[in-house]
């Protein structure tokens, strides 16, 4: 290194230092070839030229692109799911309250189904639908009801959290008192209750004189004639289509009649089928009165229009009385709800009660059905535990694809 060096300084100081430059020269040349490879390799990595050559750049590497792609589709399935209200009561009758799941066995259209949901539903809202016979049948029995029907309401209804409605059906079907959780509207409308007056001799119209309480013209869903006096399958198709359908949580109602209708546009079947479709149960109350107009159904008395042999004059001639308790054990066995009748051992104050009590001891179970396409139309529900003797209570089925 150190001749390298002295060999650039003599060449860039000029003529004033030739001899020393020359001597240079002659040792480089004692040096041979090797030494002027050198000497050239040297000269050209110190020129001004080269000095101000930019580094040579590097390729560059393209990197992939940061920006997020299209987010991937969402796909939606709809998976549909099947909830069973149930109650469980043992051989004496008490409800058993501490079942789980695995205490379950259910079936759909004969097929065992595995119980994918379960809770026991004491804490869920709970719309409660009262539906009253106010025909001419049940004017004696109106105050009973008036009066336990306002108890039960005042205890099962707990504040800003339940509901209920008042319906009245006789010749019409006509909503009291649309669904409220206020118990001063629902006083309200239970004092508008009261039988309508019956017709005299020769009066024209239906079986009622006049509009019921509360209501106002073209109110209600009418029926005519004489025959249109108790609208009982209305009453149970238009509160589960029209104001249960679309509501959730627990959801019941409470049918307070003899079961005996008369005149409505609706058959059984259709009440039924509009309440299990609105997953709603049915309890009725059969409290008949065996002297509805002061002879017995369809004999003497009712203002001297009555006739001999049964039914309303003009319209159903010698018709017999249908069952009434038959009726309205059908309507609540299919919903899965319950038949009670009132009896001097049974009062109404302890049927409400007892209610009250299946309303808040519930099991909840859901299911998706296997196989899922099973198909539209009616699918028949067994729901029952593995333990032998005890009862459930539940409705039989459900509608889908309709």
């Amino acid at each position: 290194m150190g001749v390298t060096k002295q060999l650039v300084v003599g060449i860039t100081n000029g003529d004033g230092r030739r001899a020393q430059a020359c001597s240079v020269s002659a040792r480089t040349r004692a040096c041979g070839w090797q030494g002027l490879c050198l000497l050239l390799s040297l000269t050209w990595l110190w020129s001004p030229g080269w000095s101000q050559q930019p580094p040579q750049a590097q390729p560059q590497v393209q990197q992939p692109s940061q920006q997020p792609g299209p987010a991937p589709p969402k796909i939606s399935i709809n998976v549909k799911v099947v909830n069973v209200l149930a109650s469980v009561r043992n051989k004496h009758g008490e409800i058993e309250r501490n079942l789980t799941k695995d205490d379950f066995e259910l079936e759909e259209d004969g097929r065992s189904q595995t119980i994918g949901y379960f809770s026991r539903e004491s804490d869920l809202p709970l719309s409660l639908g009262l539906l009253v016979d106010t025909s001419g049948s049940q004017r004696r029995v109106l105050d009973q009801e008036r009066s336990a029907s306002s108890t039960f309401l005042d205890q099962v209804l707990r504040v800003d959290k339940d509901k209920a409605f008042l319906i009245h059906f006789d010749r019409e079907v006509e909503l009291l008192q649309d669904l409220t959780s206020s118990r001063q509207k629902l006083e309200a409308a239970l004092a508008l209750i009261q039988s309508p007056q019956l017709h005299r001799a020769g009066q024209e119209g239906g079986g009622d004189s006049g509009d019921s309480p509360g209501s106002s013209p073209g109110s209600g869903r009418r029926g005519g004639g004489w025959g249109g006096g108790t609208h009982l399958y209305d009453a149970v198709y238009l509160a589960a289509n029209d104001l249960m359908k679309n509501l959730e949580g627990r959801k019941a109602l409470i049918v307070l009649s003899d079961g005996v209708d008369r005149g409505s546009k609706e058959t059984l079947a259709s009440a039924v089928e509009a309440a299990q479709r609105a997953n709603t149960l049915v309890y009725s109350i059969l409290f008949a009165d065996e002297r509805p107009y002061g002879g017995g159904y369809g004999g003497r008395g009712m203002g001297g229009m009555g006739r001999r042999g049964g039914g309303w004059p003009g319209r159903y001639p010698q018709q017999e009385r249908p069952d009434g308790k038959k009726i309205l054990d059908q309507i609540s066995r299919q919903t899965g709800g319950r038949l009670f009748e009132v009896s001097k051992k049974l009062p109404i104050e302890q049927i409400y009660s007892q209610i009250q009590d299946e309303l808040r001891n519930q099991y909840s179970l859901g299911y998706t059905p296997n196989p899922p396409d099973a198909g539209a139309g009616y699918h028949k529900i067994t729901l029952k535990t593995k333990q032998k003797d005890l009862i459930v209570q539940a409705r039989d089925g459900y509608y889908s694809g309709q």
